[in-house]
């Protein structure tokens, strides 16, 4: 038994019922966004042929400070989007943000992958690569500089940007943690 994993494009033939990654598209509820950062094709050889199963990666955002990702697996494209999206509403986490940016610089590392997000100054723009851009896009973040460096594997930058975004710390929590609220 032999397993194969390959990367599809979004825009093959064979998945012509999937979206084009990156592009966003509107959730049933109305209130949060969904971009499909990838398709996984797998193919395990049996006895019989091959038997191909799809992993999507999802990131669903509000556009104003909450942003989750998720990773679903079924044998059909359409099922493992609709998974991974209900993987990333459990998910949501709150994105610490000063105006129409972020706190303060931040670096993180996931696995191979490490990212670094700095403020940047109004009418700056989200300055950021194809995952991280998706993530902090949904996540609301409009004036970002942001740069993805080693391993530029989807799943990883992914995970990495989530760390990044949970180590950063608003004025008002690291006052109320220095017992300074009234200020």
């Amino acid at each position: 038994m032999t397993v194969e994993k390959e990367n599809l494009d979004p825009k093959a033939a064979s998945v012509a019922e999937q979206a084009p990654a990156g592009i966003p598209t509107a959730s049933p509820s109305g209130e949060l966004e969904e971009i499909v950062l990838s398709i996984n094709r797998c193919a395990k050889v049996v006895k019989g042929g091959r038997n191909f199963s799809f992993g999507a990666l999802v990131v669903v955002g509000d556009r104003n400070g909450k942003v989750g990702y998720g990773y679903g697996k079924a044998n059909e494209v359409a099922d493992a989007i609709r998974k991974g999206n209900e993987a990333a509403r459990k998910n949501l986490i709150k994105v610490p943000r000063r105006g129409t940016t972020v706190p303060h610089t931040v670096f993180e590392k996931f696995r191979g992958s490490k990212v670094m997000i700095r403020p940047a100054s109004e009418g700056t723009g989200l300055i950021a690569g194809g995952t991280m851009r998706a993530v902090l896009s949904l996540a609301g973040v409009v004036d970002v500089l942001a740069k993805s460096l080693g391993s530029s594997n989807p799943a990883n930058v992914v995970k990495a940007t989530f760390k990044a975004i949970e180590a950063m710390r608003s004025k008002r929590e690291i006052l109320n943690k220095r017992g300074l609220e009234k200020f």
